[in-house]
């Protein structure tokens, strides 16, 4: 039985490698691996695949930008071709990006069954594109793989089945365990980061590091300076590191924000050498929604630069503080963290690098 398993974007591939590597370990179960091509990264080479543990995608197909309706809309017709030559036994998909919207619609209308993982998580903020995927694909998937409790909840309130609903822990999570454990064995010297590393822990060990790409941050001027402001009287303190997103960079010079000098700008990180810098670091201030969980994860504290977020458990239970965009509300935050006085956050309930081992198990005993 073929399993389609569908990444578009660079961190869908961090999900599914631990899934490839519990599908590569049993007898039952083929499959292959689909690229949409929705984010093309001439860095995503043979080293990547090979730090992730998996092969190469079967099949690429080159999608491309363009508009949300123009690249939907291009990953549709690719990949019913690839589905009506090939006809799976069920396609997975992965997280809410457009890929992860596309390839459900495909699949449900050509009653091939989808498997959602990551499904359940509500943000209510429906300015967010994620969260119209994430909508969508939850309202036609037949299997919701879940990450934390109050995306069950969402799931039950939205009228899914019980017997539909799996809480199977999180395979982001799998594979940030993964990676560290490879990492205790690697040799991270060659890294672009490791000189400052090395520097910020010969002058007193600690250092924090900064991501921001959420458009409602840097694509507004007023937005970004007030948050760059924050940064700043956080750096006069505690060196900060920030690889920018090409995005972010561009605005940044746009919008004529200078961050001084305590704030060292790098470029955009591979896998390893990006969690060789964070899992380090004294705080990691951001607004992205898998670095929320990475950091739990690893009991890093982080605070997240946005008004919400679709990970609560992150908050409720992990190192992860919601901060807003307030520059007080963020300083407050980090002062506490940088004090001591932060909060103590654990590892939620199945977070235990065995997500993916449960996902194939159900796939397995429902197909079969």
């Amino acid at each position: 039985m073929l399993i389609y398993l569908v990444a578009g974007a660079r961190p869908n591939f961090m999900k599914i490698a631990p899934i490839v590597r519990a599908l590569q370990a049993q007898q039952t179960l083929s499959f292959k691996i689909i690229h949409t091509g929705q984010h093309y990264d001439r860095d995503m080479n043979d080293v990547f695949f090979e730090e992730l543990g998996i092969p190469q995608p079967d099949l690429f197909m080159a999608a491309g930008g363009g508009s949300h309706a123009q690249q939907t809309a291009k990953i549709m017709i690719g990949f019913e071709d690839l589905c009506v030559a090939e006809r799976p036994a069920a396609v997975l998909v992965v997280g809410d990006v457009n890929s992860t919207l596309a390839c459900s619609i495909v699949a449900k209308k050509l009653n091939i069954p989808v498997a959602h993982v990551e499904a359940g998580l509500r943000s209510g903020d429906m300015t967010m594109p994620e969260e119209i995927n994430r909508l969508v694909t939850d309202s036609i998937s037949d299997w919701f793989f879940v990450t934390e409790p109050a995306a069950v909840g969402h799931l039950k309130r939205e009228g899914k089945p019980d017997s539909a609903i799996h809480y199977v822990g999180h395979v982001m999570v799998d594979n940030v365990l993964f990676q560290a454990d490879k990492l205790t064995r690697a040799d991270t010297s060659g890294f672009e980061t490791a000189a400052f590393k090395a520097a910020a822990t010969e002058n007193g060990g600690r250092y924090g590091v900064v991501t921001l790409h959420r458009p409602s941050n840097v694509d507004e001027a007023d937005n970004f300076a007030r948050i760059a402001g924050a940064l700043k009287e956080i750096a006069a303190d505690l060196p900060l590191i920030f690889p920018v997103h090409p995005r972010t960079r561009a605005n940044l010079a746009k919008f004529g924000i200078d961050l001084g000098p305590n704030i060292t700008l790098a470029g955009p990180q591979a896998y390893m050498a990006f969690l060789n810098l964070w899992k380090d670091a004294a705080v990691v201030l951001t607004d992205s929604g898998g670095l929320q969980e990475e950091t739990t994860a690893l009991g890093v504290p982080c605070v997240t630069i946005r008004e919400n977020t679709e990970r609560p458990v992150t908050v409720d239970e992990g190192s992860n503080v919601l901060a807003g965009t307030d520059p007080v509300k963020i300083l407050a935050e980090t002062r506490k963290v940088l004090r001591g006085e932060g909060k103590q956050g654990k590892r939620p309930h199945l977070w235990d690098g065995k997500a993916a081992e449960r996902i194939v198990a159900i796939l397995t005993r429902e197909l079969a």
